[in-house]
């Protein structure tokens, strides 16, 4: 039978461990909090942004979906959107995709999928995952993609992301006001733990 009780003992041996280093760890944050990134990551439990940057409670203000997509129609991410910049007022936001995704590779081969057949969200997602890879996907073998291929197209799925989301209207109105933010496109490699920037663009370059 599975329960709860071992994340609860996890849970309260991290915060024993916490308070015996920093006794106001958990007190500092309980007014406010003044995240500096605002973060859009893949669901993927292999990809903790807070784990992999090393960052603490009140640091990072996380958005995560599969294939870390960015939908414009979309009112859960975009309602985070306009909350990390126009009341937290991040300065930065880090687009995230990884090596090893799931999302992008079965928008390679969802044609050989039942997926595909499907008219289940997570069949529309994917769908429309493979449409925004369309033109890098298109010739490519998807019976027996090689790491390579699959790398590839996590990081052009990273750039048509990070894309889409400078292009939002959101992110236009933030840089026209003055505010400053910078944007970024990473991937995060999974056999190393290392994560490598792709692409950035700052304010002074959109306006």
């Amino acid at each position: 039978m599975t329960t709860l009780k071992p994340l609860l003992a996890k849970n309260r041996s991290w915060a024993q461990q916490r308070l015996q280093r920093d006794p106001d760890y958990f007190g500092k944050h309980l007014d406010q909090q003044q995240p500096h990134s605002l973060w859009i990551g893949c669901s993927d439990s292999r990809v903790p942004a807070e784990v992999l940057t090393g960052s603490h409670p009140g640091e990072l203000f996380v958005h995560r979906n599969i294939a870390n997509m960015i939908d414009p129609d979309d009112d859960n991410f975009m309602s985070v959107l306009q909350y990390a910049l126009h009341y937290l007022k991040v300065k930065r936001i880090v687009v995230c995709g990884h090596y090893g995704c799931g999302g992008v590779q079965a928008a390679l081969t969802l044609p050989q999928m039942s997926l595909a057949q499907e008219s289940s969200s997570l069949a529309r997602r994917i769908s429309h995952l493979r449409e925004a890879l369309s033109e890098h996907i298109a010739g490519r073998d998807a019976s027996q993609p090689d790491a390579q291929t699959l790398n590839q197209l996590v990081e052009a799925n990273v750039i048509a992301q990070f894309n889409r989301l400078v292009q939002t209207r959101t992110v236009r109105n933030i840089w026209r006001s003055g505010q400053e933010l910078n944007v970024y496109g990473c991937v995060y490699d999974l056999a190393s733990g290392h994560l490598e920037m792709l692409t950035e663009q700052t304010g002074e370059e959109a306006v």
